[in-house]
């Protein structure tokens, strides 16, 4: 038991050493993103365009860039990963094929995003002829959302009590108007968590939108969805590329701006799930 107990303490020291190191990490790179960019954010930088010269270089562009393609990827993956995660759960069999689906799935959520560029790159761009466009972009961080959204939309509805389904349709219910009714409203909550962790994995990618051919210089605001674009990630990755202390201190502007798009998003999806769980206990 003395043994059990070493190991138990040594495995839990070990864990929160590593815990520790991480945040540490994290809290070293956060503190130079913030001494070296702190100084340049403004609302000059944030509502000015590009520029050869770093000091009067802006952001608008980029960042509205980057809200569109959050709002249209997250309009395009949502109903269709809830849909399928229903179909799977709630009207699905559980046999082989389900089983296949299942593991292709869950196989997708870990492949690599620049796989998924070159996908929209292939379906979007080229067969669809959507070019350059905020739809072709979107469209192919939609498809990097899917997964994620149905694999966590599945869970939450698992986490519905069956008794609920059952009392509905014991009342005369059908099974569409026991989904519709009952547990979608039950599992909102978490299915919202699902949603905020698909939308901060898109909002930092770079790769799938460079292989569809995003610009990194783009000196005028997307007015519509066919509108060519840049995006945050892009324009830092960019700025980076480029010689000189005052574009670096650029890019770590830019990526101060990148985090406060990502927390203003989950906290958005944040109220929404504490007011549907409050919604839901009343």
């Amino acid at each position: 038991m003395t043994g059990a107990r070493r190991l138990d303490g040594l495995v839990h020291g070990l864990g929160a050493s590593v815990l520790v190191l991480a945040l540490s990490a994290l809290g070293l790179l956060l503190w130079d993103v913030v001494h070296d960019g702190l100084g340049r954010v403004s609302w000059a930088f944030l509502t000015g365009y590009p520029s050869r010269r770093a000091a009067t270089a802006g952001i608008l562009p980029a960042l509205a860039g980057s809200v569109w393609l959050v709002v249209m990827a997250t309009a395009m993956a949502l109903p269709v990963g809830v849909g399928g995660a229903v179909a799977l759960e709630e009207y699905g069999s559980r046999g082989r094929w389900a089983r296949l689906i299942e593991i292709n799935i869950a196989n997708l959520a870990g492949v690599p995003s620049i796989i998924y560029g070159l996908l929209g790159l292939g379906l979007f761009v080229r067969a669809l002829r959507l070019e350059h466009s905020l739809v072709a972009g979107a469209a192919t961080l939609a498809l990097l959302m899917l997964p994620l959204v149905i694999i966590t939309t599945r869970e939450a509805l698992r986490s519905v009590p069956v008794s609920l389904r059952e009392a509905s349709l014991a009342l005369g219910a059908t099974k569409w108007q026991t989904t519709w009714h009952q547990v979608l409203p039950d599992a909102l909550p978490r299915l919202l968590t699902g949603l905020i962790l698909a939308v901060s994995r898109i909002v930092g990618e770079t790769a799938p939108l460079i292989v569809i051919g995003a610009l990194a210089y783009v000196p005028f605001v997307p007015d519509g969805p066919w509108s060519s674009f840049t995006a945050l990630p892009i324009q830092i990755f960019a700025w980076l590329a480029r010689p000189g202390t005052g574009f670096r201190e650029n890019a770590a502007a830019g990526i101060l701006v990148l985090l406060v798009v990502l927390l203003i998003t989950n906290s958005v999806a944040i109220w929404l799930r504490d007011r549907s769980s409050r919604r839901r206990d009343a």
